[in-house]
């Protein structure tokens, strides 16, 4: 599937749109609610399921920008580079979570505005493509986020 700007943009967007209402809503008791997770894994909170998802989207914007990855994550495995970003984050208040996520957004925004036509429609690509945008985050906010802020 080849996609178009206006199309990347728009679901990245509404995806936005969706998480930032439900975590902007949310009390200090919402925002340290713990997340159904493995007992192999780090015990994330909703804040961190939040920072979690905005890196990924940050590493987007890197890609846009031809930019190679930060030093501290070549290397790792998907849990290892989870761990480090739960590490990075999971001292720091949810306020400082919720404007590194908006400020993602905006940057994301800004990437794709200025990317190449060819970035978007210069070849093939998956229907969720790029997936870190919106499939993502949407996984994560319903299975994560919205399933912890569920359970009593």
């Amino acid at each position: 599937m080849r996609h178009t700007r206006q199309e990347v943009i728009q679901r990245a967007v509404q995806e936005f749109e969706l998480l930032d209402n439900l975590v902007s809503r949310l009390t200090e008791e919402g925002w340290q609610r713990l997340l159904i997770r493995p007992e192999t894994k780090d015990p994330w909170t909703v804040k961190d399921a939040l920072a979690h998802i905005t890196h990924f989207k940050a590493d987007v914007t890197r890609k846009i920008k031809k930019l190679s990855a930060p030093a501290e994550v070549k290397g790792l495995n998907e849990t290892e580079e989870n761990h480090l970003i739960y590490l990075r984050w999971k001292d720091c208040s949810p306020q400082e979570v919720l404007a590194w996520h908006r400020q993602v957004q905006q940057n994301v925004l800004d990437a794709l505005q200025q990317a190449p036509e060819a970035w978007f429609n210069g070849r093939e690509r998956q229907e969720q493509w790029p997936f870190d945008l919106d499939g993502h985050s949407t996984y994560h906010r319903i299975q994560d986020i919205e399933r912890a802020l569920q359970a009593k």
